[in-house]
């Protein structure tokens, strides 16, 4: 085989992989769902009456890996993270402390990713609104 038709199989190949490939795409604001309504066990409430809700929009097959909406009235709770979590708050504010006393507060717009096995305290101040995404896998 001369060297330009292995180029030009391989040109083939490259432009077979660049071909763009259609996967079911999932667009959250499209769906109408009812949202699960619950609030922490009372032993963990520590003020306010932090009623929660959510609107879980994907969870895959084996149930370790989720995305939905979830919004909370003001109140306080302990919190224990046995999953790791990325949120974006789509509106209010929260503070959450861990049990080492540092504290981060939380407002509309800010992403970040709560770690496995952080406990401490989530302090709804004002309802707040956040976009979630949960992995419950191992490391």
């Amino acid at each position: 085989m001369s060297r330009g038709l292995v180029c030009e199989w391989e040109l083939l190949r490259v432009h077979e992989m660049m071909k763009p490939h259609i996967i079911p795409v999932l667009h959250l604001s499209s769906l109408a769902l009812e949202p699960f309504e619950y609030r922490p066990v009372p032993e963990k409430i520590l003020s306010g009456d932090p009623l929660q809700r959510a609107w879980s929009y994907y969870s895959d097959s084996s149930g370790k890996f989720s995305v939905g909406v979830w919004e909370c009235e003001p109140g306080a709770w302990r919190i224990h993270y046995t999953e790791q979590e990325y949120c974006r708050i789509v509106a209010g504010r929260s503070r959450i402390t861990n049990d080492d006393g540092v504290i981060r507060e939380v407002i509309t717009g800010d992403e970040f990713v709560i770690p496995r096995g952080l406990t401490g305290i989530w302090e709804v101040i004002e309802r707040t609104r956040k976009i979630y995404v949960i992995c419950e896998y191992a490391n």
